[in-house]
């Protein structure tokens, strides 16, 4: 039987603010691999349902707007650019409607069939840090080099709201992390992919580390495991 194991994709996994999208996208640059932020992916098809005026709770229509959408992501500088369509939408999918409402288009299962193949053709290109909420599970079962990313409740509401006041968003601390645990239970409750820790992942609390400390500790960790992989 061939060994089929991934040794060329990093997978991140974790909660609503404990760090994926940061410590994804410095780990990637750091080992100049590409960076596949799938959230990202998933919140441009919530823009473009909401744009489109869609019932979210549809999931045929959902599925059908998933198959025809062309989201590109694109690197630049220090974040991934969005685009639906040709049309930018960066900083449109960070709103709070959009954060609210990506659960709707990441429960259908024609939607993640549609996300997940895509996701899977980019991985084939090779030497990626792939996260999100699934890349363990689901995405990359055979990557070799598996992460889950933790946090308290406490930090990781913090940094959401820091992210939000940054952006000019007014938010109450508190109110942020009502919305983080209720997410929390929605995607690890979800039937589709649920959120979980992979058996093979490695489990990583952010909680007291830097960001420069998580991207070392990882880096180090993927390169233990391709040295094995290829043992």
């Amino acid at each position: 039987m061939a060994d089929d194991r991934n040794l060329t994709t990093i997978a991140i996994d974790g909660p609503a603010g404990a760090g994926k999208s940061t410590v994804a996208r410095l780990l990637a640059e750091t080992l100049s691999y590409l960076y596949l932020d799938t959230g990202a992916m998933y919140r441009a098809l919530t823009w473009h349902a909401i744009h489109e005026g869609l019932d979210l709770e549809d999931e045929n229509a959902l599925t059908e707007l998933a198959k025809r959408a062309r989201i590109e992501l694109v690197p630049h500088k220090d974040e991934t650019r969005v685009f639906v369509n040709g049309r930018e939408v960066t900083s449109e999918i960070r709103s709070p409607e959009v954060t609210d409402k990506t659960w709707y288009i990441d429960r259908v299962p024609g939607v993640r069939e549609v996300m997940v193949e895509l996701q899977r053709e980019i991985g084939r290109r090779g030497r990626i840090v792939a996260e999100g909420r699934d890349m363990g599970t689901v995405v990359f079962p055979r990557a070799v080099c598996k992460i889950y990313l933790d946090a308290s409740a406490d930090e990781r509401a913090r940094r959401r709201w820091r992210d939000l006041q940054q952006r000019g968003v007014d938010a109450r601390l508190d109110d942020v992390k009502r919305e983080i645990i209720a997410r929390d239970e929605k995607t690890m409750q979800r039937e589709v992919a649920p959120l979980r820790q992979a058996e093979d992942a490695i489990r990583v609390d952010t909680t007291d580390l830097s960001i420069d400390q998580v991207v070392d500790a990882i880096r180090v960790i993927a390169e233990s495991k391709r040295s094995e992989g290829e043992a």
